[in-house]
């Protein structure tokens, strides 16, 4: 498989000696045109690789924030088509910046595995997240991605054994997504002595960077977890700074893109002043 924008763009920050922000929201929200203004604005604020979520009705592994995010999007007519047409038009104005789409499989089985690869590929479209399917469905999806030169980035959780691991990690490829903690989306953070841990024990397995999410809410957690991270992850908390200048029947009281420049501009300083640890 030929390298990816991701691949480049995690080798670059090695290169440097600091960690990616990941930046996840969900497109589509709270409409078509907003959310491209956003997923613009995330790369000048600091976002290093963006996380595009396509929304589905039934998402299983999100808390309540990021599921309101995901309903807002598909009551306003967003769809998986929609969704690559927001890449494609962010692609038209940057070429650097990896993307990811993260979501459930559903959408992308009725779309069609092989249309929906072709699509996403020509809508710039780097890597995916899906969330539910498992190892064991890797001829489903997977593989057919890598054929593709999309890359397939698998989570890991607190529950993946060292047993399991290597199964998780077969196929892997961009990145590996550490979930730090077990339950849904937008819970507390989790203890970051455990996730240092966590992340040197993947690191054990596997030369592919190790990203944490799940949890980091402000510029001195994303520093404390990209300490030890090659990447930190944040969603919920960009999804809540869209949500909170949206009044209760959609209007918007402030320009959401502007909110989540803020927010992700504190993020990304608190990443740029975590050091990775010198055994990396």
């Amino acid at each position: 498989m030929m390298t990816t924008r991701i691949d480049r763009r995690m080798a670059k920050l090695k290169a440097e000696g600091r960690p990616a922000l990941v930046t996840y929201f969900m497109g589509g929200d709270p409409d078509y045109d907003t959310a491209l203004a956003i997923m613009k604005a995330l790369p000048g604020a600091g976002s290093d690789v963006i996380e595009l979520g396509m929304p589905f009705s039934d998402p299983m592994a999100d808390g309540p924030a990021i599921q309101a995010a995901g309903l807002r999007a598909l009551k306003g007519g967003q769809t998986l088509a929609k969704t690559l047409k927001l890449a494609s038009e962010f692609r038209a104005g940057d070429d650097e910046t990896p993307i990811v789409l993260m979501g459930y499989y559903n959408p992308i089985y009725i779309y069609g595995v092989d249309r929906f690869l072709a699509d996403a590929k020509a809508s710039g479209i780097d890597g995916l997240i899906v969330v539910d399917l498992p190892p064991e469905m890797d001829e489903e999806l997977c593989i057919p991605a890598l054929k593709a030169g999309v890359n397939f980035i698998r989570l890991a959780t607190p529950t993946t054994d060292d047993k399991r691991l290597p199964k998780v990690l077969e196929n892997t490829s961009g990145f590996v997504y550490y979930v730090s903690m077990t339950g849904i989306t937008g819970s507390a953070l989790a203890d970051t002595a455990k996730v240092s841990a966590a992340v040197r024990r993947i690191k054990g397995h596997t030369a592919l960077p190790v990203c944490v999410g799940f949890g980091v809410k402000t510029a001195e957690q994303a520093r404390v977890i990209g300490a030890s991270a090659d990447g930190v992850v944040v969603g919920t908390a960009i999804v809540n700074a869209i949500a909170n200048v949206l009044g209760p029947k959609g209007e918007k009281t402030a320009d959401p893109a502007e909110a989540v420049a803020t927010l992700v501009s504190g993020l990304a300083q608190g990443v740029r002043s975590a050091r990775l640890a010198a055994a990396e």
